[in-house]
């Protein structure tokens, strides 16, 4: 028989993964808290018939035993090895005895339970080497492929999808699990993850776990629309409840094969199940699947580069890159990459952010400092902070990789040149980390002063990329604009250059638009011109400064008359919002103050960090600014408290706020905790060891068995900035543990954690101790597997479905107290 490969067929017909393997080991025995991997040498007949159950109803690709494998959750190398190598030949065993040899195993990764850097405390080198581990034993084992799966950080799916690429060449899926709104626990869309993932070179992308298939198939139908790669939709048996002490979902396997029905007519292209599905659910969604129309994957011609929870198109308009965080020509910028002043490098972040950037060119090049440490660093902290797209910009390979490794998206890549050696160090980053690429048409002979040299250069740059699988859509040129004061016929040869690129050879191109203007007097016009005379040639992009009223005026005049913005909405708005923003040329000449040479007109450029609030500098997440600030008030006569009522507090209000209302991602609203709470210690030591009266006592925990605590140190952060004193008890905490310590604290509120399904049943039995014990403490969950109506079946007093809930239920129950 030739057994057709994986890749060789998927996105051919339609396939089938298998369902939960925890509902059928708790079938059989599996206590809650119960780590279920070491079944596979405990209880190896139990897995293997449930692998063999999968096969037999149908599946195609049926999951190992080894979700939560790894390093953090069994310290022992030996038995870490023995696991992993234990649940791939159990599925291999199962293949064998059920006569499916066409059926395929795929090594199962889930994620670590601990949050990445900074949002975290885990470093992103050490989770692709977490994640490593677990690949050289399965594929060494002899799985076909691996799934990443119920991922719900996009970095941390970034590092797994590194691991599989760096230690094998086994095919790999990915799915994520979105929340209600669409949106994973960092921030991501669909949209953002999908377009990462796919760069990143994912065979597949899909979800999993956290809803039903009712739930699940507008984010399918978004994941459709935005990927060229085969779909994956794996959901629930429905929604959760508990029945008898046991977790059950609302819907029958008849019913969910049902609701799959309309999935697979969108042109999914894997079906297939998680928490609560059984054999019986996937036959019978093959029974009532198997035979729709099958349509393979759409190649999606695109180009789009993404932050963590953004999405930026060319093609559809202009797009504006912010130039600032650059440091030619700028002597502030330069003297905070020499102190590593990180602060100020974010504040040129949020002001180009808020004055309009879709993307931010990120430029480090200094000499005398550690580039590649301070690239990695800055776009960290960048990421932190704001949720635009990024351009990793650096002439080092070496600092150019350190970026792009560490960026929670699909970033712009600049640059790549004509020149052999250029290619050869740069394209096999852009095909191993998948961003947009920026070419330069310039080779070993220099920057060509013909459109039809630029455009030789420019086609060979793509033929190469091409060799490297990447394509022509990933790719955009640089036009070069070069000085008209050295050379009257640049600007005309740019010009050219864009049209006939756009024209000619099918690409986006992009420009540096305030290289045309060196030399000059009143920069800011030529720009500004030269500007419109590039969006008039078909500029896809432009790097400039966003906080020149000239250049936005011309680019907001320019998409009004060009039937891109409808009704002239944003020209309008924007004229409203910057009233002040008269032309350089409207004033009467004598009223004038001339220009520095060489010097934009700017209400931006280079901004000092000092104009800013204490509110601001927590409201942005910029936690040594917020530290010394708040030192300076205090030392100049500020009353402590007044600073923690007026400022503090009322700046993570509005982080909070922002949060709720879907403005404000989880990584902003952590960072800006972390500055409130560097504001906090100052206030504290001054007011000389008496620390501010805490609200109240709250105890957190992650209940028996489980051992991730992602949301619980979320929620931790944001309490202990409201004024809450919190005793964390950690994870995998016994009921009886979390009983005791609530009666002998006497605390009112209890916040307890479930990621897992196998461990919701410890929560219902921690409440329900904790009703018998204490029934004055009120208890809030929260977790990936809870909903509400779950929440409510198993006796809790509220149902936090984002950190956030917590801390208003906190603040309910404690007013109440009052």
């Amino acid at each position: 028989m030739n057994r057709k490969t994986f890749k060789e067929r998927l996105g051919k017909e339609r396939l089938y993964w298998d369902g939960g393997t925890g509902s059928l080991l708790q079938a059989a025995g599996l206590r809650g808290g119960e780590l279920p991997e070491r079944w596979n040498l405990e209880h190896p007949d139990v897995v293997k018939g449930a692998a063999r159950a999968y096969l037999e109803a149908g599946a195609d690709i049926i999951n190992t035993n080894t979700f939560g494998a790894n390093r953090l959750h069994y310290p022992d190398p030996a038995e870490l090895k023995s696991v992993i190598e234990s649940g791939v030949r159990l599925a291999g065993e199962a293949r064998s005895e059920s006569g499916r040899p066409d059926a395929f195993i795929a090594l199962d990764i889930g994620p670590t339970g601990r949050l990445l850097k900074p949002l975290g405390d885990l470093d992103f080198e050490e989770a692709v080497s977490i994640f490593g581990e677990i690949v050289k034993y399965g594929a060494g084992a002899g799985a076909d492929l691996v799934l990443i799966e119920t991922m719900s950080d996009s970095l941390e799916a970034k590092a797994a999808l590194l691991a599989v690429k760096e230690n094998s060449d086994l095919p790999v899926c990915v799915t994520m699990v979105f929340d209600s709104t669409g949106k994973l626990l960092t921030g991501g869309t669909p949209e953002s993850a999908a377009v990462m993932l796919e760069g990143l070179g994912a065979d597949a992308v899909g979800i999993n776990c956290g809803t039903g298939p009712r739930q699940m198939a507008p984010l399918a139908e978004r994941l459709l629309k935005i990927s060229s790669l085969p779909v994956i939709v794996n959901p629930n048996a429905g929604l959760p409840r508990t029945e008898n002490g046991k977790t059950v979902y609302d819907l029958t396997a008849d019913e969910f094969s049902d609701e799959m029905i309309p999935i697979a007519a969108l042109g999914v292209h894997v079906l297939g199940g998680c928490c609560g599905t059984t054999p019986e659910y996937i036959r019978k969604e093959i029974e009532k699947t198997r035979d729709l129309p099958f349509t393979g994957p759409v190649k999606k011609h695109r180009t789009v580069v993404s932050s963590f929870s953004q999405t930026v198109f060319f093609g559809e308009k202009p797009v504006l890159i912010g130039e600032r965080i650059n440091p030619t020509g700028k002597k502030k910028l330069k003297e905070a990459l020499k102190q590593k002043d990180f602060d100020y490098i974010l504040q040129q972040g949020l002001d180009q952010e808020e004055r309009g950037a879709e993307i931010l060119d990120v430029n480090v090049g200094l000499p005398g400092i550690d580039e590649a440490a301070v690239m990695a660093e800055t776009v960290t902290r960048l990421q932190g902070v704001l949720a635009l797209p990024l351009q990793i910009d650096a002439s080092d390979p070496a600092v150019l990789e350190r970026g792009l490794r560490i960026y929670n998206g699909k970033p712009m890549i600049n640059s790549v040149t004509g020149k052999q050696e250029s290619m050869d160090l740069v394209l096999p980053l852009a095909a191993k980390y998948g961003g947009v690429l920026v070419g330069l048409p310039l080779d070993e002979n220099g920057i060509p002063d013909t459109a039809e040299g630029r455009l030789a250069i420019a086609k060979r740059i793509i033929d190469r990329a091409a060799e490297y699988g990447i394509d022509r859509e990933d790719i955009i040129i640089d036009g070069l604009a070069m000085t008209v004061s050295a050379e009257p016929a640049a600007a005309r040869v740019t010009l050219e250059t864009v049209r006939r690129l756009k024209e000619e050879l099918g690409v986006h191109t992009i420009l540096g638009v305030s290289n045309v203007s060196f030399g000059l007097p009143r920069r800011e016009l030529i720009n500004a011109s030269f500007f419109t005379l590039a969006l008039g040639a078909g500029l896809s992009g432009a790097i400039m400064n966003p906080g020149s009223d000239m250049m936005m005026m011309s680019y907001r005049a320019f998409l009004a008359l060009t039937e891109q913005d409808p009704q002239c909405a944003g020209y309008i708005r924007w004229c409203e919002e910057n009233a002040d923003a008269a032309p350089v040329l409207s004033a009467p000449a004598a009223s004038r103050s001339p220009a520095p040479a060489g010097e934009n007109r700017s209400r931006t450029a280079e901004k000092d960090i000092r104009e800013s609030s204490l509110k601001d500098f927590v409201r942005h997440g910029m936690a040594d600014r917020a530290l010394s600030e708040t030192a300076r008030r205090i030392t100049g006569g500020a009353d402590p408290m007044s600073l923690v009522n007026e400022e503090l507090i009322p700046a993570l209000d509005a982080v909070g706020k922002g949060f709720e209302s879907g403005r404000i991602f989880l990584p902003q609203l952590l960072m800006s905790a972390e500055a409130a709470k560097a504001a906090f210690e100052v206030i504290r030591d001054a007011m000389k060891g008496e620390a501010r009266e805490a609200k109240g006592k709250i105890i957190l925990a992650t209940v028996k068995g489980d051992i991730h605590d992602i949301g619980k140190n979320i929620v931790k952060v944001l309490l202990e900035n409201y004024g809450y004193e919190v005793i964390d008890l950690g994870k995998d905490v016994p009921a009886e543990v979390i009983v005791e310590t609530a009666c002998t604290s006497e605390v009112p509120l209890v916040g307890l954690s479930a990621l897992m399904t196998t461990t919701v049943v410890s929560m219902e039995e921690t409440i329900r101790l904790l009703k018998q014990s204490r029934p004055e403490t009120r208890i809030v969950v929260g977790g990936a597997v809870m909903t509400k109506e779950y929440a409510d079946q198993i006796g809790a007093d509220f149902y936090a479905g984002e950190a956030m809930d917590t801390v208003r239920y906190a603040d309910r129950v404690f007013s109440a107290r009052e």
